[in-house]
């Protein structure tokens, strides 16, 4: 009888999104959805370029191997490649996950997408994978991801200061937020109610 472990790969529909498990034939698409904003350029932000796209899913699948990791590319509800999304930092022996290393193109940030895909990651993590705690992590100073996680209901659990050197040489201090098991149930319904309202 097989298992589902915090690292196997499914597929998650709805009606925004799905997020399929990544592959290296995504690359050709992902590198063209990254073009669209340039998110790449944002130095407070890790996002793949265009020419490092097919090293950037490589190490993503590597990881995935380990079963530290559990990438997702990201599809509008055209079927369109977007983005990509991970279950990352997966610590399958205290049940936690982080919801982190995701991009989406320009066309399709501030809309229903992005709250549905974490709708569905968090309902995955929480009803399918039993998880007790879900993190979210981000630079302190990138704002714009502050604000989203927030509007998810996630708390903010503290700030890791010269936690990493970004790409530029600056040291980067981590905003560490996270949603529990227990308060998933209220998370959800907020989620579900800021999907459904008029737009």
């Amino acid at each position: 009888m097989s298992t589902v472990t915090l690292a196997t790969p499914v597929t998650l529909r709805g009606s925004h999104a799905t997020l399929v498990p990544l592959s290296p034939d995504h690359g050709p698409a992902l590198a063209e959805a990254t073009r669209d904003g340039e998110l790449w350029n944002l130095w407070y932000t890790t996002v793949p370029s265009p020419e490092g796209m097919a090293a950037a899913i490589a190490q993503r699948l590597t990881l995935q191997q380990t079963g530290s990791m559990l990438p997702f590319t990201v599809l509008d509800a055209s079927g369109k490649v977007v983005g990509m999304t991970t279950y990352m930092n997966i610590d399958a022996l205290n049940k936690r996950v982080e919801i982190g290393s995701t991009w989406y193109a320009a066309a399709v940030q501030r809309s229903p997408l992005n709250t549905e895909c974490k709708l569905m990651l968090l309902t995955h993590a929480f009803e399918t994978l039993n998880c007790i705690a879900v993190e979210f992590r981000t630079h302190r100073l990138n704002t714009q991801s502050r604000r989203a996680i927030e509007r998810l209901g996630a708390q903010l659990d503290g700030i890791l200061r010269a936690h990493q050197r970004a790409a530029n040489g600056t040291l980067r201090d981590t905003a560490v937020y996270s949603i529990t098991a227990a308060e998933w149930p209220t998370v959800k319904a907020h989620l579900d109610w800021q999907l459904q309202r008029p737009r």
